[in-house]
Protein backbone atom coordinates (compact mmCIF):
# COMPACT_ATOMS: atom_id res chain seq x y z
CA UNK A 1 0.00 0.00 0.00
CA UNK A 2 0.99 3.09 -0.70
CA UNK A 3 1.37 5.45 2.50
CA UNK A 4 2.00 8.77 0.44
CA UNK A 5 -1.37 9.93 0.53
CA UNK A 6 -2.30 9.43 3.91
CA UNK A 7 0.49 10.67 5.40
CA UNK A 8 0.32 14.02 3.09
CA UNK A 9 -3.36 14.47 4.63
CA UNK A 10 -2.18 13.61 8.01
CA UNK A 11 0.35 16.55 7.54
CA UNK A 12 -2.26 18.67 6.28
CA UNK A 13 -4.75 18.36 8.92
CA UNK A 14 -1.91 18.43 11.45
CA UNK A 15 -0.94 21.99 10.42
CA UNK A 16 -4.27 23.44 9.70
CA UNK A 17 -4.95 22.30 13.50
CA UNK A 18 -1.69 23.85 14.38
CA UNK A 19 -2.58 27.15 12.86
CA UNK A 20 -6.13 27.51 15.01
CA UNK A 21 -4.28 26.51 17.57
CA UNK A 22 -2.00 29.45 17.44
CA UNK A 23 -5.18 31.61 16.42
CA UNK A 24 -6.68 31.89 19.62
CA UNK A 25 -3.27 32.17 21.39
CA UNK A 26 -3.52 35.64 19.64
CA UNK A 27 -6.77 36.40 20.25
CA UNK A 28 -7.83 34.70 23.11
CA UNK A 29 -10.47 31.79 23.97
CA UNK A 30 -13.14 30.30 25.91
CA UNK A 31 -13.10 27.58 27.43
CA UNK A 32 -15.29 24.99 29.82
CA UNK A 33 -15.37 21.56 31.47
CA UNK A 34 -15.33 17.90 30.63
CA UNK A 35 -15.55 15.03 32.85
CA UNK A 36 -13.96 17.08 36.13
CA UNK A 37 -12.78 20.24 36.66
CA UNK A 38 -9.72 19.93 35.67
CA UNK A 39 -10.33 18.50 32.44
CA UNK A 40 -10.48 21.31 30.04
CA UNK A 41 -11.27 21.75 26.55
CA UNK A 42 -11.19 25.36 24.21
CA UNK A 43 -12.50 26.65 21.19
CA UNK A 44 -9.15 25.33 19.88
CA UNK A 45 -9.99 21.76 20.34
CA UNK A 46 -13.45 22.00 19.23
CA UNK A 47 -12.62 24.01 16.04
CA UNK A 48 -9.20 22.17 15.54
CA UNK A 49 -10.95 18.61 15.76
CA UNK A 50 -13.95 20.10 13.05
CA UNK A 51 -11.32 21.24 10.29
CA UNK A 52 -9.24 17.69 10.94
CA UNK A 53 -12.79 16.04 10.02
CA UNK A 54 -13.83 18.59 7.00
CA UNK A 55 -10.01 17.48 5.20
CA UNK A 56 -10.57 14.26 6.16
CA UNK A 57 -13.89 13.80 4.64
CA UNK A 58 -12.72 16.33 1.33
CA UNK A 59 -10.29 13.98 0.70
CA UNK A 60 -10.92 10.56 1.88
CA UNK A 61 -14.95 10.01 1.43
CA UNK A 62 -16.16 7.03 3.60
CA UNK A 63 -13.14 6.70 6.04
CA UNK A 64 -14.00 6.79 10.03
CA UNK A 65 -12.51 9.62 12.22
CA UNK A 66 -12.34 8.72 15.82
CA UNK A 67 -12.16 12.14 17.97
CA UNK A 68 -11.56 13.34 21.56
CA UNK A 69 -14.13 15.72 21.00
CA UNK A 70 -16.78 14.22 18.44
CA UNK A 71 -16.11 10.56 19.30
CA UNK A 72 -16.93 8.04 16.52
CA UNK A 73 -19.64 7.30 14.01
CA UNK A 74 -20.10 4.24 11.98
CA UNK A 75 -17.27 1.75 11.33
CA UNK A 76 -14.66 1.41 8.17
CA UNK A 77 -11.33 -0.61 7.45
CA UNK A 78 -9.77 2.87 7.31
CA UNK A 79 -9.96 4.92 10.69
CA UNK A 80 -8.47 7.81 11.66
CA UNK A 81 -8.03 8.73 15.27
CA UNK A 82 -7.05 12.21 16.37
CA UNK A 83 -6.62 14.00 19.24
CA UNK A 84 -6.98 17.47 17.69
CA UNK A 85 -5.21 19.22 21.09
CA UNK A 86 -3.26 16.62 23.18
CA UNK A 87 -2.40 19.22 26.16
CA UNK A 88 -4.97 21.27 26.41
CA UNK A 89 -4.56 22.60 30.24
CA UNK A 90 -1.06 23.16 29.14
CA UNK A 91 -2.12 25.39 26.14
CA UNK A 92 -5.15 27.15 27.93
CA UNK A 93 -2.20 28.20 30.63
CA UNK A 94 0.29 29.25 27.88
CA UNK A 95 2.72 26.22 29.33
CA UNK A 96 4.34 25.44 25.41
CA UNK A 97 3.98 21.41 25.62
CA UNK A 98 0.82 20.34 23.63
CA UNK A 99 0.38 18.99 19.90
CA UNK A 100 -1.89 17.90 17.49
CA UNK A 101 -1.64 13.76 17.16
CA UNK A 102 -3.55 11.87 13.58
CA UNK A 103 -2.92 8.42 13.67
CA UNK A 104 -4.73 6.23 10.33
CA UNK A 105 -5.32 2.68 11.36
CA UNK A 106 -6.04 0.64 8.28
CA UNK A 107 -7.75 -2.86 9.03
CA UNK A 108 -6.66 -2.78 12.85
CA UNK A 109 -3.32 -1.34 12.17
CA UNK A 110 -1.96 1.87 12.64
CA UNK A 111 0.07 3.17 9.66
CA UNK A 112 0.34 6.86 9.20
CA UNK A 113 1.39 9.10 12.80
CA UNK A 114 2.05 12.30 12.64
CA UNK A 115 2.57 14.80 15.92
CA UNK A 116 3.14 18.30 15.72
CA UNK A 117 4.12 20.02 18.30
CA UNK A 118 2.21 23.74 17.98
CA UNK A 119 4.80 25.66 20.14
CA UNK A 120 7.58 24.75 18.76
CA UNK A 121 7.05 23.90 15.26
CA UNK A 122 8.66 20.19 15.56
CA UNK A 123 6.91 17.52 13.75
CA UNK A 124 7.31 13.63 14.18
CA UNK A 125 5.85 11.09 11.54
CA UNK A 126 6.24 7.68 11.09
CA UNK A 127 4.66 5.16 8.63
CA UNK A 128 4.32 1.99 8.94
CA UNK A 129 7.74 0.01 7.57
CA UNK A 130 9.12 3.26 6.40
CA UNK A 131 11.00 4.78 9.87
CA UNK A 132 10.20 7.49 12.60
CA UNK A 133 11.57 11.01 11.43
CA UNK A 134 11.78 14.28 13.54
CA UNK A 135 11.46 17.50 10.55
CA UNK A 136 12.39 14.68 7.72
CA UNK A 137 15.28 13.56 9.76
CA UNK A 138 15.40 9.78 10.85
CA UNK A 139 15.22 9.19 14.58
CA UNK A 140 16.04 6.24 16.63
CA UNK A 141 15.22 5.76 20.57
CA UNK A 142 17.82 6.11 23.08
CA UNK A 143 20.63 3.59 23.84
CA UNK A 144 20.62 3.57 27.83
CA UNK A 145 21.31 0.39 28.82
CA UNK A 146 20.08 0.68 32.61
CA UNK A 147 17.07 2.57 34.09
CA UNK A 148 19.02 4.07 36.89
CA UNK A 149 20.59 6.96 34.76
CA UNK A 150 17.81 7.03 32.36
CA UNK A 151 14.94 9.92 32.55
CA UNK A 152 11.44 8.93 32.27
CA UNK A 153 8.16 10.72 32.29
CA UNK A 154 4.04 9.55 33.29
CA UNK A 155 1.00 11.76 33.55
CA UNK A 156 -2.05 11.46 35.98
CA UNK A 157 -5.95 10.98 35.05
CA UNK A 158 -7.85 14.14 35.69
CA UNK A 159 -9.54 13.05 39.12
CA UNK A 160 -6.17 11.57 40.87
CA UNK A 161 -7.90 12.01 43.87
CA UNK A 162 -10.00 9.57 43.15
CA UNK A 163 -7.74 7.50 41.11
CA UNK A 164 -4.58 7.30 43.13
CA UNK A 165 -3.37 4.07 40.81
CA UNK A 166 -0.36 5.36 39.11
CA UNK A 167 0.78 7.45 42.30
CA UNK A 168 1.92 4.38 43.55
CA UNK A 169 4.12 3.35 40.58
CA UNK A 170 5.39 6.67 40.72
CA UNK A 171 6.19 6.06 44.07
CA UNK A 172 8.00 3.20 43.30
CA UNK A 173 10.12 4.59 40.48
CA UNK A 174 10.98 7.87 42.42
CA UNK A 175 12.31 5.91 45.83
CA UNK A 176 14.82 4.08 42.80
CA UNK A 177 16.53 7.28 42.52
CA UNK A 178 15.23 7.96 38.95
CA UNK A 179 14.46 10.65 37.26
CA UNK A 180 10.91 11.56 36.16
CA UNK A 181 9.25 14.51 34.30
CA UNK A 182 5.29 14.73 33.89
CA UNK A 183 4.98 17.52 31.00
CA UNK A 184 1.25 16.57 30.43
CA UNK A 185 1.06 15.67 26.74
CA UNK A 186 1.03 11.58 26.36
CA UNK A 187 1.48 12.21 22.71
CA UNK A 188 4.29 14.35 22.56
CA UNK A 189 5.82 12.30 25.54
CA UNK A 190 5.69 9.18 23.07
CA UNK A 191 7.37 11.24 20.17
CA UNK A 192 9.84 11.86 22.87
CA UNK A 193 10.82 8.55 23.37
CA UNK A 194 10.63 8.13 19.73
CA UNK A 195 13.21 10.48 19.25
CA UNK A 196 15.70 9.49 22.95
CA UNK A 197 15.22 13.06 24.52
CA UNK A 198 13.19 10.79 26.91
CA UNK A 199 14.13 6.78 27.63
CA UNK A 200 10.93 5.62 29.19
CA UNK A 201 6.86 6.68 29.64
CA UNK A 202 4.56 4.99 31.30
CA UNK A 203 0.43 6.06 32.10
CA UNK A 204 -2.80 4.61 32.96
CA UNK A 205 -6.12 5.83 31.89
CA UNK A 206 -5.15 6.60 28.06
CA UNK A 207 -7.25 6.90 25.66
CA UNK A 208 -6.75 5.99 21.49
CA UNK A 209 -6.01 9.35 20.35
CA UNK A 210 -3.54 10.19 23.00
CA UNK A 211 -1.74 6.68 22.01
CA UNK A 212 -2.42 5.76 17.94
CA UNK A 213 0.60 8.00 16.50
CA UNK A 214 2.97 8.05 19.45
CA UNK A 215 3.03 4.13 19.28
CA UNK A 216 4.10 4.08 15.84
CA UNK A 217 6.56 6.83 16.00
CA UNK A 218 8.13 4.49 18.78
CA UNK A 219 8.37 1.26 17.14
CA UNK A 220 9.45 2.40 13.93
CA UNK A 221 12.36 3.85 15.95
CA UNK A 222 13.03 0.61 17.47
CA UNK A 223 11.07 1.01 20.98
CA UNK A 224 8.76 -1.18 22.55
CA UNK A 225 5.48 -0.27 24.01
CA UNK A 226 3.41 -2.79 26.09
CA UNK A 227 0.91 -2.71 28.07
CA UNK A 228 0.91 -2.48 31.93
CA UNK A 229 2.08 -5.60 33.00
CA UNK A 230 4.40 -6.09 29.89
CA UNK A 231 1.63 -7.93 27.59
CA UNK A 232 1.56 -7.10 23.70
CA UNK A 233 -0.14 -3.48 23.53
CA UNK A 234 -3.81 -3.64 21.49
CA UNK A 235 -5.42 0.18 20.73
CA UNK A 236 -7.55 0.85 23.50
CA UNK A 237 -5.94 -0.72 26.13
CA UNK A 238 -5.71 2.25 28.99
CA UNK A 239 -2.46 1.40 30.53
CA UNK A 240 0.80 1.67 28.48
CA UNK A 241 4.78 1.69 29.40
CA UNK A 242 7.16 2.45 26.37
CA UNK A 243 11.07 2.54 26.17
CA UNK A 244 13.97 1.97 23.83
CA UNK A 245 13.31 -1.34 25.30
CA UNK A 246 16.89 -1.49 26.73
CA UNK A 247 15.26 -0.40 29.87
CA UNK A 248 11.69 -1.77 29.82
CA UNK A 249 11.80 -5.24 31.50
CA UNK A 250 13.41 -3.43 34.25
CA UNK A 251 10.93 -0.41 34.11
CA UNK A 252 7.86 -2.74 34.35
CA UNK A 253 9.39 -4.10 37.80
CA UNK A 254 10.23 -1.12 38.99
CA UNK A 255 6.72 -0.17 38.84
CA UNK A 256 4.89 -3.25 39.79
CA UNK A 257 7.68 -3.35 42.74
CA UNK A 258 9.61 -6.32 41.57
CA UNK A 259 12.64 -4.22 42.33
Amino acid sequence: MDLRPFLDTALSAAFVARGIHQLYQDKGFTQSTKSTPTDVVTQADKEAEAAIRALIEQRHPGHVVLGEEGGQEGEGEYRWIVDPLDGTVNYAHGFPFYCVSIGLEVRGEVVVGVVLDTARGELFTATKGGGAFHNGRPIQVSQSPKLLGSLVATGFPYDVARDRENLTYLERVLFKGITVRRPGAAALDLAYVACGRLDGFWEVKLNPWDVAAGRLLIEEAGGMVTGIHGEPYHLGNRYLVASNARIHQELLDTIHGRL
